[in-house]
């Protein structure tokens, strides 16, 4: 499954993912059932690549949404989605979440007005994003501006190209994150 982990390389004919389907090597098609346990493992791994998580954060943001209220699955996808790197991401500031992590650890945004380096910061409801005022003046953001106004995002984000800014005006609900991810897998996973 794509994965859209290469930005824009992966709408094109370029993908790595389209070039080739099967695995490499003289024996690349299997035939073979997936267990249980393997569809959760797999999904498991999906979810951490997609939002570039290793595996022991990715445990502990399982445990911190299991402590919560709720849906444990939803509440592991809103953990994820409310990081600064995939916030970045969704507001259309990067093409890819690696590149919006490596914008965020270069120190190229601040949140509420403070400057902050860290991918993994956990927005909240009302948190402002800004492109930090050096940083505006780059070569990168001034061709981002143009970019930001046909960006699509989700209705939980809003972004203000002229400022370089951009809001959490509501923590986001399951049908506005991603739909190929089954987080009910990764609970049943975690639940072994």
């Amino acid at each position: 499954m794509k994965l859209y982990l290469k930005g824009a390389k992966c709408y094109t004919k370029k993908c790595p993912f389209e070039r080739r389907p099967t695995p490499p090597g003289q024996h690349g098609i299997r035939r073979r059932k997936m267990s249980e346990y393997g569809m959760q493992l797999r999904e498991k791994q999906k979810v951490r690549r997609v939002y570039g998580v290793l595996e022991r954060q990715f445990k502990h943001y399982f445990e911190t949404a299991e402590a919560r209220p709720g849906v444990t699955g939803e509440n592991l996808l809103r953990l994820l989605e409310t990081r600064l790197d995939n916030a970045v991401f969704r507001m259309g500031f990067a093409t890819s979440r690696a590149q919006a992590r490596q914008l965020v650890n270069h120190g190229h945004f601040a949140v509420n007005g403070r400057a902050t380096d860290i991918p993994s910061f956990r927005l909240r409801e009302g948190d402002v994003v800004t492109v930090r005022d050096g940083s505006a003046k780059s070569e990168y953001f001034k061709k981002v501006k143009d970019t930001l106004r046909s960006a699509q995002r989700p209705d939980w984000l809003t972004a203000d190209p002229d400022k370089l800014a951009g809001s959490i005006t509501a923590l986001p609900s399951r049908d506005q994150m991603p739909a190929e991810l089954k987080e009910q897998l990764v609970v049943e996973y975690y639940s072994r």
